[in-house]
C-alpha cells in the first residue's frame, strides 16, 4: 500500500513515456478530466440516455486509468501490493455502485496528481543528472604533432589535449602549455574562476596519486577562459573527479535518511492496520442501518482516505532536493543520514594543518639583531637555505625572494652541513653562517634567549641566524589560520555551533595559539592517530553527535568514528572522496556554514511534510468513517497533500544561504 512512485525500486519506471511525449501522462489525466466534466455536464444539463453518459464516464476512466493500470501491472509483477492497484479497486468499485462520475474523479485526481508528482521529482533528479553534461563529449587530443577530435571515453592517462577558449575541460589533468582562468564553480563550487598555468616541469610524466598544485590541475567540467589550454591527461573518463562526484551522488540517492526508515518501519504496522479496518467495514451494514452497497463505499473512501502516498514521499523529495542542492554548491552528501545529522550538531571537531591553517609554513617575523644590514643578512640566509629541501627551509626562501621581490643576489655556498635536529651550517662569502634553533648554539645572550621564547609561546618554530662571531636575525615560522578560518567559526557560532574543538599532533602551546588566534572554544595537542580517535569517542559520549573536519587522508580513522565525516578539498583527492560522509570539494572551509544550513532546512522541511501527510490522514480517515467525506473529497485532499510535499521538498532547490 505504498505509494509506487514514492520507493526508489520504482524510480527507473518511464512514468511519462508515451505517444505524445514526456509529458503523456499529464496530457491523458487532462484528457479525463475534461470527458469527466463533459460527462458531469451532460448529465445534469441534458436528457441523453444513461448508457451515453456511462460511455463518457468510461472513457474518462480509460485516460484517467491508462497509466495507474500500467504501473499497477509493473509492481504485481515484482510482487509488490500497492496504491496504484487499490485505486483502480475504489474506482471499479464505485463502478459498481453506479458512482461512474466519483470513480471518474478519484481517476482524474490520482492521475494528474501523480503527473505533476512525477514531473516534480524528475526536475530535482534533472538538477543531479545536469552534472553528468557537464563534461564535453569529444577532446581534441594530439596526435604525431596534430591535435584530432575524439571521444572523451577513448582518452588515456598520458595524452596532451587542447582545450579551446570558453569551452568544457574534457579530462582530468595538468596544464602544460598556456595560462588561463578556469571557472570551477561546478565541481568545487567556487565562483570566482582560478587562474591556471603550465607547470614547471611539463615535459615530465604525472600521475593522478601525485601531490600536484592547484594552479597546475584541471579537472574535468571545468570551463576555460580566454586562452588555449595543453594538458596532460592523468585520468580516464570513467575515472574522472567528476564521472566519480555523478556516480556517488546517484548512490546517495538511495542511501535513506534516519526519518525515512522511522517512515518505513511505521508503515510496516499501518498499512496492514488499515486494510483489517477497510475489511471490517465492509461489514459495518452488520452493526448500523445501511445496505452492504453503502457500507462497500464507506470502505472504499477509508482506503482513499487512508493511503500514505504523501508520507512515503514525503522524506525522499526533500533528501533529493537537499542533496541535488548541496552538489550544484560544490558540497557532496553521501545520502539521507548525512544530511539530516548535519543539521542535528552542536559540536565539530577539526584537524589543524590544512584545515584551520594552509598546510604550510610561512616566514611570520624576521628581526634583526645587532644593526646587521637587512639586505646581507637576507641574502646569506636564502643563500644557504636554499641548499635544504626541508620545509621550514623551503618556506624562508620563498617568503625572503618575496620581500625583495625576488631581485635579491645571492652569494656563493659552501661546505654546507645539515646538523640533524638543529640546524644548517655552511660558509657564504668565505663567512661562517649557522641558521638553527637553540641548541645549535652557545652563550646566546638573555635578551635573545627571551625574545625566541616569548616567540615560541605564540606556537612558532624560531631559529636564530649567526654570521661569523655576531647573531644577526630571529626567523619565526608558523603554519598560519586561513584567511577565512575566523570568519567561518563565527557563522559557525551563529548558527548554533556551541563546541568547536582542535585535533593536531601539534605541540599543545602551538595548539592554543591558533584556537585564541581564529577563536575555537577547545583545542587539544600532541594527539597521535589514534589519540585522535580516542578523543572523538569521548566527545561524541558528552556532546552526543560531533562532526569531523579533515582532509579525510591522516584523519579518516577520526572521520570514521564522528556522527559524520567532512573532508575539505575533496576534488582533488581520492581517499577524502571515499572515506567522507560529507565532502567539500573546493579547498575551501567557508563551505562548511552553507552545508550545515542547508541540512538543517532539510530538517525542517522534513518535518513540516511529516506533519501534512500524517495530519490530512488523521482528519481525512475519521470523515469518510464516518460519512462525512465521500470519494471524490478523499482523493483531493489525498492528491492535493502529495503535490503539497513534493513541491515543499523543491523548495531546497533555490536554498539560498544568507549569512
Amino acid at each position: 500500500m505504498a505509494c509506487s512512485n514514492c520507493n526508489e525500486k520504482s524510480h527507473s519506471h518511464d512514468h511519462s513515456a508515451g505517444f505524445l511525449g514526456e509529458k503523456t501522462e499529464l496530457y491523458f489525466a487532462i484528457l479525463s478530466g475534461i470527458f469527466l466534466i463533459g460527462g458531469y455536464l451532460l448529465h445534469t444539463f441534458t436528457d441523453l440516455s444513461e448508457i451515453t453518459i456511462i460511455v463518457i464516464y468510461a472513457i474518462s476512466y480509460i485516460f484517467g486509468g491508462f497509466f495507474t493500470l500500467k504501473e499497477a501491472i509493473q509492481e504485481i509483477s515484482h510482487g509488490r501490493f500497492e496504491i496504484d492497484f487499490l485505486m483502480l479497486v475504489a474506482a471499479i468499485g464505485a463502478a459498481f455502485l453506479n458512482k461512474w462520475a466519483e470513480g471518474a474523479l478519484l481517476l482524474f485526481l490520482f492521475s494528474l496528481g501523480h503527473a505533476l508528482e512525477h514531473m516534480a521529482m524528475e526536475k530535482a533528479r534533472k538538477s543531479i543528472e545536469s552534472l553528468t553534461n557537464l563534461s564535453p563529449k569529444t577532446a581534441l587530443k594530439k596526435v604525431n604533432g596534430n591535435f584530432e577530435e575524439v571521444a572523451v571515453e577513448d582518452l588515456q592517462v598520458g595524452d596532451i589535449i587542447r582545450v579551446k577558449p570558453n569551452s568544457a575541460v574534457s579530462a582530468d589533468g595538468v596544464v602544460v602549455s598556456g595560462k588561463s582562468s578556469v571557472n570551477q564553480a561546478p565541481i568545487t563550487g567556487e565562483s570566482i574562476p582560478v587562474d591556471k598555468e603550465a607547470h614547471p616541469e611539463a615535459s615530465k610524466e604525472f600521475s593522478a596519486d601525485e601531490d600536484i598544485n592547484e594552479k597546475n590541475r584541471v579537472f574535468a567540467g571545468s570551463i576555460n577562459g580566454d586562452n588555449v589550454l595543453e594538458i596532460y591527461v592523468i585520468r580516464e573518463y570513467q575515472d574522472s573527479t567528476l564521472q566519480r562526484l555523478v556516480n556517488m551522488v546517484q548512490e546517495a540517492q538511495e542511501k535513506k535518511s534516519p526519518t525515512q526508515l522511522l517512515a518505513d518501519k511505521f508503515e510496516k504496522y499501518y498499512v496492514p492496520a488499515v486494510l483489517i479496518l477497510i475489511v471490517l467495514l465492509n461489514f459495518a451494514f452488520l452493526v448500523i442501518d445501511e445496505t452492504w452497497s453503502e457500507s462497500f463505499y464507506r470502505s472504499m473512501a477509508a482506503l482513499v482516505a487512508a493511503s500514505p502516498c504523501a508520507l512515503a514521499i514525503s522524506t525522499p523529495s526533500a533528501v533529493l532536493s537537499g542533496i541535488a542542492r548541496a552538489g550544484k554548491g560544490g558540497v557532496l552528501i553521501k545520502g539521507g543520514k548525512p544530511l539530516e545529522d548535519l543539521g542535528t550538531l552542536r559540536a565539530i571537531a577539526f584537524d589543524k594543518t590544512g584545515t584551520l591553517t594552509e598546510g604550510k609554513p610561512k616566514l611570520t617575523d624576521f628581526i634583526l639583531l645587532n644593526d646587521a644590514d637587512k639586505e646581507q643578512v637576507y641574502a646569506e640566509i636564502i643563500a644557504l637555505e636554499n641548499t635544504s629541501n626541508h620545509p621550514l627551509a623551503r618556506a624562508i626562501v620563498r617568503d625572503g625572494k618575496k620581500e625583495f621581490s625576488g631581485n635579491l643576489r645571492l652569494p656563493e655556498v659552501q661546505n654546507v652541513e645539515a646538523v640533524q635536529g638543529k640546524g644548517i651550517t655552511g660558509e657564504v662569502s668565505g663567512e661562517l653562517i649557522k641558521i638553527g634553533n637553540l641548541e645549535l648554539f652557545e652563550n646566546v645572550p638573555q635578551d635573545t634567549s627571551e625574545r625566541i621564547n616569548a616567540l615560541e609561546k605564540e606556537g612558532k618554530t624560531v631559529m636564530l641566524a649567526k654570521s661569523g662571531s655576531d647573531f644577526v636575525a630571529i626567523l619565526a615560522l608558523m603554519d598560519v589560520p586561513r584567511e577565512a578560518a575566523k570568519e567561518t567559526l563565527s557563522r559557525l557560532q551563529k548558527i548554533g555551533i556551541r563546541k568547536m574543538i582542535m585535533l593536531t599532533g601539534d605541540n599543545q602551546e602551538v595548539a592554543q595559539a591558533v584556537a585564541k588566534e581564529i577563536g575555537l572554544t577547545d583545542a587539544y595537542g600532541s594527539l597521535l592517530p589514534q589519540e585522535k580517535v580516542d578523543k572523538i569517542k569521548e566527545l561524541k559520549k558528552s556532546e552526543s553527535k560531533i562532526a569531523m573536519v579533515g582532509d579525510g587522508v591522516n584523519d579518516a580513522p577520526a572521520m570514521a568514528n564522528s556522527t559524520v565525516g567532512i573532508a575539505m578539498g575533496a576534488a582533488g583527492s581520492d581517499v577524502a572522496l571515499e572515506t567522507a560522509d560529507v565532502a567539500l570539494m573546493a579547498d575551501k572551509l567557508e563551505i562548511l556554514p552553507f552545508a550545515i544550513a542547508l541540512s538543517r532546512k532539510s530538517r525542517q522541511i522534513i518535518k513540516q511534510n511529516l506533519w501534512i501527510s500524517l495530519g490530512v490522514v488523521a482528519l481525512l480517515l475519521p470523515s469518510t468513517i464516518f460519512g462525512l467525506a465521500n470519494i471524490g473529497i478523499a482523493v483531493v485532499f489525498h492528491e492535493g497533500s502529495t503535490i503539497v510535499v513534493v513541491l515543499n521538498a523543491l523548495r531546497l532547490l533555490g536554498f539560498n544561504y544568507r549569512s
